[in-house]
């Protein structure tokens, strides 16, 4: 992946999209878990709960059922962005975390409140950030808390978010923590510190109401 597109990705979290259901023949490597993070599971449930979080918002933004079905449209992936993104969360920690960086709760109020400004209020501020990025209200704060936390990371190194020094240091991290996805979303890439689609023949896309 492009480091431009890698960044657009971490700095405004997860571009939604319904990825297809999917089903495996054979033993389930990771019963339960959507991914393994520094031996921390992210379940399966917590997935489809950030999932149903972008769904609903989207759901309760729109007038009718037409505009709701094109919001899905346009956000063709969400389940393994959504993915993404909560495992790059877990990486930049770390690597922020390496570089002894932190981002106080001041900090991202202060954000917020430019941001509102710039948007014509918090309404406007949550509408932009659930159209343009895939962020419901209640992601909000945490995903400018995750900005933050990839700007000074940057200054820490004197680079920025696009540069390889900072995306070394993702990786770096990402090797430290020992990133596992389940196969049915793909793999981890450690040196692209990115959600990449596996071969996996035994992995059968189906659509709802197959059997």
């Amino acid at each position: 992946m492009h480091r431009r597109r890698r960044t657009a990705l971490l700095l405004t979290a997860t571009i939604a999209a319904a990825a297809p259901l999917l089903t495996a023949c054979g033993s389930d490597a990771h019963p339960g878990a959507a991914a393994v993070v520094g031996g921390q599971r992210i379940t399966v449930s917590q997935l489809e709960n950030r999932v149903n979080e972008v769904r609903d918002a989207q759901r309760s933004a729109v007038e009718d059922d037409a505009q709701y079905a094109q919001a899905i449209a346009q956000t063709g992936t969400l389940t393994r962005d959504t993915l993404h993104g909560m495992v790059l969360d877990k990486v930049l920690q770390k690597a922020a975390e390496n570089a002894g960086v932190t981002v106080s709760r001041h900090e991202v109020q202060q954000m917020r409140a430019g941001l509102e400004q710039q948007a014509g209020g918090s309404e406007g501020l949550e509408t932009a950030w659930l159209q343009q990025y895939g962020v419901p209200p209640q992601r909000l704060d945490e995903n400018l808390h995750l900005q933050l936390e990839a700007q000074k990371l940057a200054a820490k190194l004197g680079t920025d978010t696009s540069q390889p020094a900072f995306w070394n240091a993702l990786s770096a991290a990402s090797k430290e923590l020992g990133v596992d996805l389940n196969p049915r979303y793909g793999g981890w890439d450690v040196q692209k510190v990115s959600r990449v689609d596996a071969a996996t023949p035994w992995v059968r896309e189906v659509t709802a109401g197959t059997a």
